[in-house]
C-alpha cells in the first residue's frame, strides 16, 4: 500500500506554476498546475544544465526552462524533440482539491542527482615556447 504525503491545496499552486517542495536529501520537488488544474511533480532540475524547472513557463502539460527554453514534458518529465534527455518525474494523487506525493518518491528517488554548479573555470598553465 502506497503512503501519501499531504504537500498543499491546488489552490496554493498558481495557474501555470509551480511550489516547490524541500526535502531531507536531494534536490527540491516541483509541483506544477496548469490552466485545467492538473498537477504534475518533477524534480526541480532540467536534464540540459540543471536549471529550476519550478521557476519555468508553464503551458500545457509543459514547462519550458527558464535557462535555455527547453520544453520538458510534465507528465513524463521527457524533453522535447530535439532536444534530448528526461528529468525524474514523481508520483501525483489530489484527493478532494489537496495535493498528496508519493512518501516512498519523497524519501529515496532521485536523490543522487545535483545541480551542476556555474564558476569559473579552472585551466591548467600551459608552456610557453619563445
Amino acid at each position: 500500500m502506497t503512503a501519501w504525503t499531504k504537500i498543499c491545496r491546488v489552490e496554493d499552486i498558481p495557474v501555470l506554476g509551480s511550489r516547490r517542495v524541500a526535502r531531507d536529501q536531494g534536490l527540491d520537488v516541483a509541483v506544477f498546475r496548469n490552466d485545467a488544474d492538473e498537477v504534475f511533480a518533477l524534480l526541480d532540475r532540467c536534464p540540459h544544465k540543471g536549471g529550476p524547472l519550478s521557476q519555468g513557463i508553464v503551458f500545457g502539460t509543459s514547462v519550458a526552462c527558464p535557462l535555455h527554453n527547453w520544453t520538458i514534458g510534465l507528465c513524463d518529465g521527457q524533453a522535447q524533440a530535439p532536444d534530448e534527455g528526461c528529468t525524474p518525474r514523481f508520483e501525483v494523487k489530489v484527493e478532494a482539491g489537496v495535493v498528496f506525493l508519493n512518501a516512498d518518491e519523497l524519501v529515496g528517488h532521485a536523490t543522487d542527482l545535483t545541480r551542476p554548479i556555474a564558476g569559473p573555470v579552472s585551466r591548467k598553465a600551459t608552456a610557453r615556447v619563445g
